[in-house]
């Protein structure tokens, strides 16, 4: 499920998934921001996540946006497993008591964000998160240089300490493939862990 209203980028959640889960179909937004950006937006992505009607016969369920907006409702709502990117994310990076961060684009998010690691995450140590800089909605459009603003915060949050990065939103699950191997540290890819818990819940085969 992708909070935000953007079909292309639903399409690359899916792709992400797919590696790791059979038969991923996604489920878009049918309003709001093609970014989300704000807390108002993620409130409002919330109540549009909880009210999904989605197709009968699904297994699971992944939340696609950073800050897991309607992740209770909706798991009170459904019978099937539901896992948030985010949280997923966080117990991923603080597995083994690791100390992590989280990298993104969206500082209206931030508080947010850090609510929901310290939440989650709080196996490890939580050590804030790392703004690329530059506007979101430009960088969303240009690849080059939202790669490199991203890096250039991991590598900020790894100088403190940091074992793991986050790249947090669902949207940036393309910048988190492309930077997997630039990384200073273990870099963790929210959708694609979000899928191996899913894969768990649903005792899935690995091979």
């Amino acid at each position: 499920m992708n909070p935000n209203s953007n079909a292309a980028t639903t399409r690359t959640m899916c792709g992400i998934a797919g590696r790791v889960l059979p038969r991923v179909s996604g489920w878009t937004a049918p309003e709001g921001p093609a970014l989300i950006t704000s807390a108002q937006a993620l409130h409002q992505a919330a109540i549009q996540v909880a009210a999904a009607q989605l197709e009968p016969g699904i297994s699971g369920v992944i939340v696609s946006a950073f800050g897991d907006p309607g992740l209770e409702a909706l798991s009170a709502r459904l019978r099937v497993p539901v896992v948030g990117i985010g949280s997923a994310a966080a117990r991923a990076a603080a597995a083994e008591g690791r100390a992590f961060a989280v990298v993104t684009h969206t500082p209206g998010l931030e508080t947010s964000i850090d609510a929901l690691m310290n939440n989650a995450g709080s196996a490890g140590r939580y050590l804030g998160t790392y703004l690329a800089d530059g506007d979101p909605i430009e960088l969303s459009g240009d690849p080059e240089k939202l790669d490199a603003a991203l890096l250039y915060a991991a590598k900020l949050a790894h100088r403190d300490g940091a074992e793991a990065v986050i790249i947090g939103g669902g949207p940036l699950g393309e910048a988190a493939d492309r930077l997997a191997d630039h990384a200073p540290c273990i870099l963790v890819s929210p959708i694609l862990h979000a899928a191996l818990e899913m894969r768990a819940k649903l005792r899935l085969p690995t091979g």
